[in-house]
């Protein structure tokens, strides 16, 4: 070998190093249309099921079915904008008008209630939070500015917003486009598996997706039935967050349990601790625990044995893998990466014993 040898070979592993940079700080650039382009992937998965009824049942054409499912899916998310809205408005209004002398001396008693009644009175905490001042020192003149940003924001929001459902709108008029886009960067020789994994891949993932938003749906009714029983304020919304941050696997359910106790209590603050804050948290804690135990041996189940096809173990290390990695957004994302992955694998590298084990149940 040559110096001239080496020297081509110096400079052609150079170029690849310095290409693959370029086209990593190219997608950096445009991360945002990358993220709008997936997300318009997982629309169009969640309206498929609607466009093939439009189609297949009502016999409408593929654009008047694109165009129906997208104006049912734009009025779930404006329903959900418009209930939260108000909602800010009213809270930050509220909390500009907040007395927080008021608010400590509710809090402070709240508290001495619930060591009266835990018979917890050695511990002194109460005098400590009053010396701190925590609640004096929290500054009510922000809020409008944080209400200015966050209207601010809406507008890149809505920029999105449009993005996304432009580009859903023409996933689920032509569902081979994405696809398509795909098949784009893969060799000839490797086109026919490649577009076997990706309708796998699509069914798959289109029953996951729709079954996590039954499983949002069937959480949301219970949480909201067993609030507004309770008379707690804003159920709605309370239900409808809750239910939400169920998609954060086991994290997620015990937020909401948290955040429905607190919530609870703070709705009943300057009632009688032992007579009316205790029992109705109780009630309201029993009634999170049902919703619970309706998801875990009814919704979860089926959403799993209906599209990931994995043993809950394995489902378990994934999205634990998951979070390690990438935190929250790794644990949501986990099980969906995971069973395309499979797909993936089974349709490639089959003749690989370890392979044939993970996919056995992936047909």
């Amino acid at each position: 070998m040559n110096s001239n040898t080496i020297a081509k070979g110096i400079v052609k592993a150079v170029a690849i190093i310095l290409a693959i940079v370029l086209a990593l700080y190219a997608l950096y650039l445009i991360r945002s249309v990358i993220a709008y382009i997936l997300i318009a992937a997982v629309v169009s998965l969640i309206g498929r099921p609607i466009v093939i009824f439009l189609e297949q049942r009502l016999k409408f054409k593929k654009t008047i079915a694109a165009v129906l499912t997208m104006a049912i899916l734009l009025g779930f998310v404006l329903g959900l904008v418009s209930l939260f809205i108000p909602l800010v408005i009213k809270q930050s209004e509220n909390l500009a008008l907040l007395d927080i002398n008021k608010l400590e001396q509710n809090v402070s008693t709240l508290y001495n209630e619930a060591l009266n009644y835990f018979n917890l009175r050695n511990i002194d905490l109460s005098e400590s939070f009053k010396e701190s001042g925590l609640l004096s020192k929290v500054n009510i003149a922000v809020i409008p500015e944080l209400l200015n940003g966050f209207i601010s924001g809406l507008g890149s929001f809505s920029v999105g917003l449009f993005s996304v459902l432009f580009i859903s709108f023409f996933f689920l008029k032509d569902s081979k486009l994405f696809e398509n886009g795909l098949l784009t960067f893969v060799p000839d020789s490797k086109t026919i598996g490649t577009r076997t994994s990706i309708l796998k891949i699509k069914g798959l993932l289109s029953r996951y997706f729709n079954g996590l938003l039954l499983q949002i749906t069937i959480l949301f009714i219970i949480y909201t039935v067993v609030l507004l029983i309770f008379g707690i304020n804003n159920a709605v919304v309370i239900a409808f967050l809750c239910a939400l941050l169920n998609l954060i696997p086991y994290v997620g359910p015990i937020i909401s349990a948290i955040l429905l106790v607190l919530l609870s209590m703070s709705s009943n603050l300057g009632e009688n601790f032992q007579e009316v804050i205790l029992p109705t948290t109780i009630k309201v804690f029993i009634g999170f625990i049902i919703a619970q135990l309706v998801d875990n041996f009814f919704s979860q189940p089926f959403i799993f044995s209906k599209s990931v096809k994995s043993h809950p173990l394995e489902i378990f290390l994934i999205i634990i893998i998951g979070g390690l990695l990438f935190g929250i957004l790794g644990m949501i994302i986990a099980v969906p990466s995971y069973t395309a992955l499979k797909v993936v694998l089974k349709e490639f590298l089959s003749d690989y014993t370890v392979v044939q084990k993970l996919t056995r149940n992936v047909e």
